[in-house]
């Protein structure tokens, strides 16, 4: 009864009055609890996802990375020194089950509304620990963002406080830099657009995008088909978030806010037309920084506001928290010149880190969208004769498209880091993706890791006699046509021949590069 009280005795829109200089208490508190549920969901693909992929008997095992870095470098110290992580001590399939569940607890702890310095510290090293080794399967930008993101957020609570409002406010230098990153992630995206692919130049990418793009989602279709000139607007939408809105994260209040909400809008945007991961809703954290108290008042619920403005009321000054964000802005500001000067130079480079830490990073994405969409499929046969007239099952992926009556599924946020691999490797050659025959020879074993990355075993029973993969060319089929089809394909070319498991091809390669002993 005292606490409702006192909460009402709050003066009624205290974050509202318009002299007042802003605050970001319930900032930070949305800041945190987004950002808590991406940790979430990318403990949650290490869970599932790991142990297949660089586990012991993983597709590009950590321990033979670990060995190699170590060999280059001179030693294992300054194989961490390089490429800091905890699986440095311990990398077995335990350890690295035992990080990701703990990664992903401690996100839940966020996500319910608990965080400290202390917490999110963890959060931060333990998914560096995993990006770190986790070599092309984690060679994403978004992964180098996400710890570039939870570093900022480790300096936006008390070191040890954990009420989701401490008596401590954030500090006004972190939430700046949280802009910085923002104005870097959209600027970055958007000038590797303008010297890319020509088509983003005549406002025509959108005609193949969403149809090309790594996983299509359930309306990708639907935005694939849309007139020409709303695509053509689209292309202008992404310029006015990318290259304008930036430019006012720095701006006066309503510039400010204009400024979020066409990022979020943009961002989310995307989320509905495709399957990127946990990118955008990653891109929307930093981006929320562009809003103050007076904002959030406006939207939240009221009994969370009035928790915010009690804890505004009674807030005191913490000199070593300020102190520690004012050093923490140095470095950044240091490590910044060097992004910085990559994202005006003429050789932009993107998703690239520029210290062992991944402090400060460039991104970037889509700087070049495909006009067709190639995709490669594996598959099995139990027949002794591997030609072309063998009964060839498809091992059917969880996200890209194989089954031509299938729609495409929602995935996003989590990631299908095989499928996502798999996509750029349908614009390469076997040779630039050697790791799928060690794919090939898991599954002509039935290897339950790597059949687990798959949606189903078109052979529960009996590993198959010989595996391929064979490159086809998909497209977007009429929506009513009489076969329910969502996709339509052609065939291209074989990708990998007809192997067994004791082909002495394959296995002379395998033992050669140390998957096989």
């Amino acid at each position: 009864m005292e606490a409702n009280h006192e909460l009402n005795s709050i003066s009624q829109g205290a974050f509202r009055t318009p002299d007042a200089p802003p605050t970001y208490w319930l900032t930070r508190f949305v800041v945190l609890r987004l950002l808590g549920a991406i940790y979430a969901v990318a403990f949650l693909v290490a869970i599932n996802q790991l142990v297949p992929l660089i586990g012991s008997a993983g597709l590009l095992p950590v321990e033979l990375y670990l060995k190699q870095v170590s060999s280059a470098l001179g030693s294992e110290g300054a194989g961490f020194l390089r490429l800091p992580s905890v699986f440095w001590l311990w990398h077995s399939d335990t350890a690295l089950l035992t990080v990701a569940w703990l990664g992903f607890v401690l996100s839940c702890v966020v996500v319910a509304g608990y965080a400290n310095a202390l917490l999110l510290a963890v959060l931060w090293f333990l998914y560096m620990s995993i990006v770190h080794v986790g070599q092309e399967w984690y060679g994403y930008g978004w992964e180098i963002q996400l710890t570039e993101t939870g570093f900022l957020a480790i300096f936006l609570c008390p070191l040890l406080d954990l009420r989701p409002f401490p008596k401590y406010a954030p500090p006004m230098p972190i939430i700046v830099l949280l802009r910085w990153l923002a104005f870097r992630v959209m600027l970055g995206a958007g000038l590797i657009k303008v010297r890319g692919d020509e088509i983003w130049r005549n406002s025509t990418a959108l005609y193949y995008h969403f149809e090309t793009q790594p996983i299509p989602g359930p309306l990708s279709r639907w935005f694939h088909l849309l007139p020409h000139g709303m695509l053509k607007m689209g292309v202008w939408f992404n310029w006015l978030a990318e290259i304008i809105a930036p430019f006012f994260v720095f701006g006066p209040r309503l510039a400010r806010h204009i400024a979020g909400v066409v990022i979020v809008l943009f961002q989310l945007n995307i989320i509905v037309s495709g399957n990127l991961s946990f990118l955008n809703w990653l891109t929307i954290v930093p981006a929320l920084a562009c809003f103050d108290d007076g904002f959030w008042a406006r939207i939240l619920p009221q009994r969370l506001v009035r928790k915010a403005e009690v804890a505004a009321s009674r807030a005191e000054v913490s000199k070593p928290m300020l102190t520690t964000a004012w050093a923490v802005t140095a470095v950044i500001a240091l490590l910044s010149v060097q992004p910085a000067l990559n994202m005006v130079s003429p050789g932009q480079i993107m998703n690239t880190s520029f210290d062992p830490l991944d402090l400060v990073n460039t991104y970037g994405a889509f700087g070049t969208v495909g006009k067709e969409r190639m995709n490669v499929v594996f598959e099995g046969t139990a027949d002794e004769n591997p030609n072309n007239n063998a009964n060839w099952k498809p091992y059917i992926y969880k996200g890209l498209p194989v089954q031509l009556d299938k729609r495409p599924p929602q995935i996003a946020p989590y990631q299908l880091r095989l499928d996502w691999q798999m996509w750029f490797a349908a614009m390469a050659s076997p040779a630039e993706y050697p790791w799928t025959l060690n794919l090939v020879s898991k599954l002509l074993h039935n290897d339950a890791g790597a059949v687990s990355l798959f949606a189903s075993n078109p052979f529960p029973d009996k590993p198959p006699r010989y595996v391929r993969a064979v490159l086809y060319r998909y497209w977007f089929a009429r929506p009513g046509n009489a076969q329910g089809l969502w996709w339509n394909r052609e065939l291209v070319e074989p990708w990998l021949p007809a192997l067994s498991a004791n082909d002495p091809r394959l296995v002379e390669y395998l033992h050669s590069v140390g998957w096989i002993p």
